[in-house]
């Protein structure tokens, strides 16, 4: 599992990536398939989503249906026209970043050791 400093960086653009991807999600789901699709090795607690979902909602780049699954209500989360935008925007500026990022540690193979400073 990563930090949660790496993570704090990068939950909206996850979130953003996995709504253009797969159109509305509720939070668990968001939760679960970023944990089945990084084998476990990112997990984003509920203390971390909800609080982005909620500010992406704010600044309109999320929009929420509520339906009825038995006695609860489920919210999901989709992604409005202007967060597509943001997505395609974030999501390159993130992998810039990581090109960027990478000319500067040089990065071999990943290993938890320090043989590659």
């Amino acid at each position: 599992m990563y930090s949660k400093e790496l993570l704090k960086g990068t939950i909206e653009i996850i979130i953003l990536k996995l709504l253009h991807e797969n159109g509305s999600m509720y939070g668990y789901e968001i939760s679960r398939q970023v944990k089945e699709l990084t084998d476990g090795k990112i997990i984003i607690s509920e203390g971390a989503l909800y609080p982005a979902l909620h500010k992406l909602e704010a600044i309109g780049i999320l929009t929420t249906t509520t339906t009825l699954i038995g006695k609860r209500q489920r919210k999901y989360y989709n992604i409005t026209d202007d967060g597509k935008k943001t997505s395609v925007s974030k999501i390159y500026e993130l992998h810039s970043f990581f090109q960027s990022l990478n000319q500067i540690m040089h990065f071999k193979p990943a290993t938890p050791d320090a043989s590659f400073l």
